[in-house]
């Protein structure tokens, strides 16, 4: 993964923040490094505390899905950032997709 690659978060369209990826972190980790709180519980994927949306770019999804996403939030660009982590750069609105 190219270095100084970023993550832009918005809360609905108002932008938020702005994160560095680095490797072998988490976008709930990321985010934080920026500043930017996203709740979590479980930090495993089990209980849809940290559900976002991704509204640009790519998420590395996990084979079979975590027990806090489906395959109808993951449609509407749900994931779960406490235990994904992002491609390359990419824009993630904090409000779930509900």
């Amino acid at each position: 993964m190219p270095e100084n690659e970023l993550i832009r978060f918005f809360r609905g369209n108002l932008p938020i923040g702005i994160g560095t990826i680095e490797s072998d972190l988490t976008i709930v980790e990321i985010a934080y490094n920026a500043g930017i709180t996203i709740p979590t519980n479980c930090t495993s994927g089990t209980c849809g505390t940290c559900l976002v949306r991704l509204k640009k770019g790519f998420i590395d999804y996990p084979e079979d899905l975590p027990p806090g996403l489906d395959d109808f939030l993951v449609e509407e660009g749900g994931f779960l950032p406490c235990c994904m982590m992002p491609k390359g750069e990419c824009e993630i609105d904090i409000i779930p997709p509900l």
